[in-house]
């Protein structure tokens, strides 16, 4: 899951669990509000009989204090505006057949569900009546008792949350867009960040990143900048150390020839040429055994000095030093052709612009399709073998050398091999800056090795 995905899910459960909590406090709030009205109206209206009461008491001194209340005037609309809707207000003692006066009801909120009636009262408990005396100085006077309606709380709270509900959800949606428009620009960079992790997957190193203006993302780019820095030296290093020890070994394989032409080359001349005296004197004399044990080694001497040819043109200098890459690889192919006529059919394919290529590259090139199709003819059973060397121009100047067969092959095994010939082509195409691909062909294996001309 993306990054900006997780982030915007987590503020969006941090703003529902935000909102429960609003709608839990505001139950809660508006559920008690109705205590708080309550006992406020209990004290109005204790106020205003107290005064009531000593109007009276002045005016009428001589009614006996308990007869001065309740005075036929408190049931008033003056006394109707202190009470609180959904309050009831009673004054004890009653005298006979009096009702509560409460206060107006009808239009406090809408009607709440019944799940809503039921849970309210279960959690927040019931609403208990408000005791106030008319007088502090004179308890006969009485008291008044303010009884809250618990239906007209349950509609109030409803009421309340309906009201804040709208103005949480609308704030709540404006915080998560804006929030998620926030998150998804401070990590937009992180596309740039991962864009320049590819691109050193594939070999582009030196990747530069823009400045970031998050000091974190800026501490990445920097560690992304200087990781590609240390692996391009680093690439480079080791691309000089395998060319150095190109070099060495090919000095020592020309060494190796010399040697191998100086002495093994002339001390098999001269087996061959014992062995055709002594077949030539055991001729004069009749000596058939003797003579047939020098053909014998006249014959093995030839084997060995064409075993020998072999490994002298394998170990001496790459003819495109000398020819140049095209004339070199039609000589290799005709080579192979020219040994045995029951070998597979190689056809060269030759493409682009190849008379100015030389050096290392040239060397590089004829090297791998050497040892590809020195592999291809001595390990498999092809019938068919094609070899494809084509120079790809433009920004991005190339050599690309395909040999692809039809003599089978587990292309995985062969790519984790660890052979001299495929260690060593693989060597020289990493040391020159390219690549090599071993792939299932169809009905056998195709080798491609691509070597960029300008390194």
């Amino acid at each position: 899951m993306r990054l900006v995905l997780q982030l915007v899910a987590r503020l969006l459960l941090i703003v529902v669990l935000c909102l429960g909590a609003a709608t839990l406090w505001a139950t809660f709030d508006a559920y008690r509000s109705v205590d708080r009205a309550t006992a406020a109206s209990a004290q109005r209206v204790a106020q205003a009989l107290q005064a009531l009461y000593w109007r009276e008491l002045l005016l009428r001194s001589s009614r006996a204090r308990e007869h001065l209340l309740p005075v036929p005037d408190w049931r008033t609309l003056e006394t109707m505006k202190l009470i609180s809707p959904g309050v009831c207000v009673e004054f004890q003692p009653a005298a006979a057949f009096e009702k509560p006066l409460c206060g107006q009801s009808e239009g406090l909120g809408k009607a709440a569900p019944r799940w809503f009636a039921a849970i309210v009262p279960t959690f927040l408990g019931s609403h208990a009546e408000v005791i106030r005396p008319v007088s502090p100085r004179a308890a006969s006077a009485g008291t008044v008792v303010a009884t809250p309606d618990g239906a007209a709380a349950v509609s109030l709270a409803w009421e309340y949350i309906l009201n804040v509900i709208d103005v949480a959800l609308l704030m709540a949606a404006a915080i998560a867009l804006l929030a998620s428009l926030a998150i998804a620009h401070a990590l937009a960079p992180a596309r740039t960040i991962v864009t320049a992790l590819q691109r050193m997957a594939r070999g582009q190193y030196r990747t530069k990143l823009p400045r970031f203006r998050s000091m974190e993302l800026a501490m990445i780019g920097s560690a992304v900048g200087e990781l590609g820095d240390r692996l391009e030296e680093a690439t480079e290093q080791r691309a000089a150390l395998t060319r150095r020890l190109i070099e060495i070994r090919d000095d020592e394989r020309r060494a190796l020839a010399r040697e191998l032409h100086d002495e093994f080359g002339q001390n098999l001349s001269a087996i061959l040429a014992f062995a055709n005296t002594i077949e030539t004197a055991s001729t004069k004399d009749n000596s058939t055994g003797i003579a047939q044990d020098a053909r014998m080694i006249s014959q093995a001497t030839h084997h060995l000095m064409a075993s020998l040819r072999d490994a002298l043109k394998r170990l001496r200098n790459p003819l495109p030093e000398e020819l140049g890459l095209e004339v070199s690889l039609v000589n290799l192919v005709d080579s192979w052709r020219s040994q045995s006529a029951a070998r597979p059919t190689i056809q060269l394919d030759l493409r682009g612009d190849l008379t100015d290529i030389s050096g290392p590259a040239a060397t590089t090139a004829y090297r791998v399709a050497q040892e590809c199709l020195t592999n291809a003819l001595r390990h498999g059973v092809a019938r068919e073998i094609s070899l494809r060397v084509e120079r790809r121009a433009g920004e991005h100047d190339a050599l690309l050398i395909r040999v692809e067969d039809d003599g089978g092959g587990d292309a995985a095994r062969v790519a984790q091999s660890a052979g001299f010939g495929l260690t060593g082509i693989r060597e020289r195409v990493t040391a020159a800056g390219g690549s090599l691909s071993i792939l299932p062909a169809r009905g056998g294996l195709s080798v491609a090795a691509t070597i960029p001309l300008a390194a």
